[in-house]
């Protein structure tokens, strides 16, 4: 974190602007990914979901270290296609359309995950206008019962994949289809899960299943997409993921469960980007009302819709600044429960609630942390018109 508080106490003395940008260490995201890629067991496979984050920079600079990625919709594919023309791209999500499904082809897109008997169909025709054959993964909603975490995907009513009570009905529709090849299941059904230990038996019981449907119709099988869903736990920053006991467990597993020729995928996007990014602010103004203290930003959730989307305070800490271009006394407040919003017109843009910080003014800046991963990619940019953070990504 030092270079991103060192660039920014540079800009601040530099520029008369509010300060308000998104900040990425790149070193840092390297090197996150590179161990993680590094330490996966044999016949696993590890792609970044780049909905977390599909800022071209960003992608560029996974594209030498993952084994590929995964996208939702052909904007992302052509995204991909244009930081490299030949990496893997396995494309998911609900509700694909014609001209999705075409590009995927065109652009050589690796897997599809089909959610749907109707896009099973519409893929065959697809693909058969084209005299191809499409490599696919059926997306399954399994029943469970599942692991709990932030958001479940699958084991209760979803838009997501294909009901496990109709699996027999699509693996017997997809064999007799001659434009597309089986390759196996999709089955991620969980999204931010924070227990190593219950993640490798989560992929244990996705191993299990497609066993038990390989013999029953008699299938033979090339892949498991496990998906991503391991989590990051912006509560309590030192108490994350514990990636060493995932890896260290998952290998032995995979050695006495996984079937000879089955490969497992893993489509992390959060874990891979949240930690890199930066979002910091400069505070506006500080103000009382109705007995709450409020800090004012300049930004708001039109850039980090994050912690409104989660309804949680996201953890931040505060960047002194001793700039002061006015005559007047400058405002700070001490040890007392602050609220930190933004500057839109409306009550919900708060980005953090009743957090106590030792010591803040009016010109400070508040620096959010572990804001790589859907901050601007969700948000509503230009809600009110208000400008654009800069992004910038630091070597």
């Amino acid at each position: 974190m030092k270079k991103i508080v060192e660039y920014i106490n540079t800009a601040k003395q530099e520029s008369d602007k509010p300060f308000c940008a998104f900040l990425y260490d790149m070193e840092h995201l390297c090197t996150h990914v590179q161990a993680r890629v590094q330490s996966m067991p044999a016949n696993t496979r590890y792609f970044y979901a780049i909905k977390a984050n599909s800022e071209l920079p960003i992608l560029a600079a996974l594209a030498p270290i993952v084994d590929g990625f995964e996208v939702a919709s052909i904007g992302e594919v052509r995204k991909v296609r244009s930081v490299s023309p030949d990496i893997p791209i396995i494309f998911g999500g609900p509700g694909k359309s014609d001209e999705e499904l075409i590009g995927a082809l065109e652009h050589h897109v690796s897997l599809i995950h089909v959610e749907s008997l109707h896009e099973l169909r519409r893929l065959n025709e697809l693909c058969g206008k084209r005299n191809t054959v499409m490599p696919i993964l059926l997306r399954v909603n399994l029943r469970g019962p599942l692991p709990t975490a932030t958001l479940a995907m699958g084991g209760r009513p979803t838009q997501f994949g294909i009901d496990e009570g109709q699996i027999a009905e699509a693996i017997q529709l997809a064999k007799t289809l001659p434009h597309v090849k089986l390759e196996g299941f999709h089955l991620h059904s969980l999204s931010n899960n924070l227990h190593a230990a219950e993640h490798v038996k989560l992929v244990q019981y996705y191993i299990q299943l497609i066993k038990g449907w390989a013999a029953e119709f008699e299938l033979t099988l090339s892949t498991l997409n496990a998906g991503g869903g391991i989590g990051v736990n912006y509560a309590d920053l030192n108490d994350q993921f514990d990636w060493e006991l995932f890896v260290s467990e998952l290998g032995p597993m995979l050695e006495a469960e996984l079937p000879e020729g089955l490969t497992v995928l893993f489509e992390c996007g959060r874990y891979n980007t949240a930690s890199c990014g930066y979002y910091a602010v400069e505070v506006l103004d500080i103000k009382e009302n109705h007995g709450k203290t409020y800090a004012i930003v300049r930004g708001g959730t039109q850039h980090f819709r994050l912690p409104v989307s989660w309804q949680h305070s996201h953890p931040f800490v505060v960047l002194p600044s001793e700039r002061w271009d006015y005559a007047f006394e400058r405002k700070e407040v001490n040890n007392i429960p602050l609220t930190v919003v933004g500057q839109l017109c409306t009550p919900k843009d708060v980005l953090a609630s009743d957090i106590t910080v030792p010591h803040l003014r009016i010109g400070d800046v508040i620096l959010f942390l572990y804001a790589g991963a859907y901050g601007w990619s969700i948000s509503h940019h230009d809600f009110l018109s208000h400008p654009h953070p800069d992004h910038l990504y630091l070597e």
